[in-house]
């Protein structure tokens, strides 16, 4: 088997690691050789807060990856996301080789082209990747893979992807701290659609709605490529502290609490029951009712999906998103998830499992968590640009010993500016998130 063949995907999440190992198999599948995860604390948002937990984190995640697959890892993709990263259009022109014939070289000139033709991209900002929009080779419109063509002159527009610089760094140091080395970097919502989404949704119209820990992505798919997207700073770990705050626990029980007996929906609830959690400390224990819990959950995810359903609506995309919507994420598996999106998007749901994958242990990653990582390792296996792993068959390694650094943000740096975390007040200044707490409260 040649290096080549195998990929390895590398998801450092505000609430987890997940690295995957696969190949592509005689079927076009993703074969998944082996696979690690562990608990992410370093990051907060999807920005690097602290060096060492998160380096600790990818090591105990790859660890496990390599002992399941044998495989020893050292280079990944990487995903990355956060508020931070952006993206810019730019449109890009080139002649077509001597032949005639488009080829991969012409490909490369003409993303290299849209790349110098973005204007005023600070210092303080770097491009992470490059996204083909659509070709127009010739007269030849609507063409989303030109290779083989025939043709003189080829135009059409990427999707440049940037992010700033110095948390693009942290990343990277966290990643080598690990003893491993950066084979590429991929826009998490473009990895998170190309695991989940089928053929026909992409060239319908979807939008992916990918609710992790810290944050939440939203990417529109028009045509067979990507068109818009943005990140939310409200995701499943704002459901978990409303929780926490809402009965008085701690983060942990909140999170166990949200899991076993969580509702998105109060509509899709079910039969009501008195929920009972040990007091903090030694303290009395406490009871509430599940309907109490539903409301509280509920709250926050109608504020998710609202984001959503704005951003959506902002882009101009919202009448031609045929196939509707995907939701996918750890955060996207409460009951009831489905039904409340479909209800505040105005659009039709699914929850997007990770598709194509093959294997003996398939079962174990068929779950929405998974799917940024899924995405990662196939946009490598679609990219001869990050193939080049470097494996060996074998797991163990010297940890390097290094002291680590938190790059900060340069003074005066500015993000793109993003929706706000809270709902704005409704008629009457009432906010529809504390009425209900508030009403939470009254029934305790």
């Amino acid at each position: 088997m040649l290096k080549s063949d195998i990929v390895i995907g590398l998801d450092i999440g505000t609430t987890k690691v997940c690295v995957v190992v696969a190949e592509k198999d005689d079927m076009g599948k993703l074969n998944v050789l082996g696979k690690g995860r562990s608990n992410s604390e370093g990051l907060h948002r999807a920005t690097v807060v602290n060096i060492n937990k998160t380096v600790d984190a990818i090591r105990k995640a790859v660890a496990d990856a390599e002992r399941e697959s044998s495989i020893r890892i050292k280079g990944v993709n990487v995903g990355i996301s956060g508020a931070h990263v952006h993206c810019i259009y730019s449109n890009s022109e080139i002649s077509v080789n001597q032949s005639g014939i488009v080829n991969d070289s012409d490909v490369k000139r003409f993303l290299e082209k849209a790349k110098t033709n973005i204007r005023y991209l600070d210092i303080d900002h770097e491009i992470i990747h490059v996204i083909p929009q659509e070709f127009i080779v010739d007269d030849q419109d609507g063409v989303l893979d030109p290779i083989g063509m025939a043709g003189t002159i080829m135009r059409g527009s990427a999707y440049i992807v940037v992010g700033l610089r110095t948390k693009i760094r942290n990343i990277k140091q966290c990643i080598e701290k690990a003893g491993l080395e950066v084979s590429a970097m991929t826009f998490e919502p473009v990895a998170s659609g190309l695991a989940v989404m089928k053929e026909s949704e992409k060239k319908s119209g979807v939008v992916v709605i990918d609710i992790g820990g810290g944050t939440t992505e939203v990417a529109i798919y028009i045509d067979g490529a990507i068109r818009y997207s943005e990140v939310i700073k409200v995701a499943a770990n704002d459901v978990t502290h409303d929780v926490a705050y809402g009965v008085k626990a701690l983060n942990d029980v909140a999170e166990e609490v949200k899991i076993r007996y969580g509702c998105a929906s109060t509509k899709s609830m079910g039969e009501d029951e008195e929920i009972v959690i040990d007091g903090i400390e030694g303290r009395p224990s406490k009871s509430f009712p599940k309907s109490s819990l539903a409301v509280i959950i509920e709250a926050r995810m109608m504020e998710i999906f609202e984001l959503a359903r704005d951003i959506v609506r902002r882009s101009a995309y919202y009448e031609y998103l045929n196939a509707g919507a995907i939701i996918t994420g750890g955060g996207s598996l409460l009951p009831g998830t489905e039904e409340l999106a479909r209800e505040i998007l105005g659009l039709d749901v699914r929850t997007g499992y990770p598709e194509g994958v093959s294997g003996g242990i398939k079962e174990s990653i068929n779950n929405p968590m998974y799917a940024t990582v899924m995405g990662l390792v196939a946009h490598s296996l679609q990219n001869s640009a990050y193939q080049d792993c470097g494996m060996v068959e074998q797991p163990a390694r010297e940890e390097p010993v290094m002291e680590p650094e938190l790059v900060q943000e340069p003074a005066g740096a500015q993000e793109q500016p993003k929706p706000k975390s809270k709902p704005q007040p409704g008629p009457g200044g009432a906010n529809p998130w504390m009425n209900k707490l508030k009403d939470f409260w009254n029934q305790l």
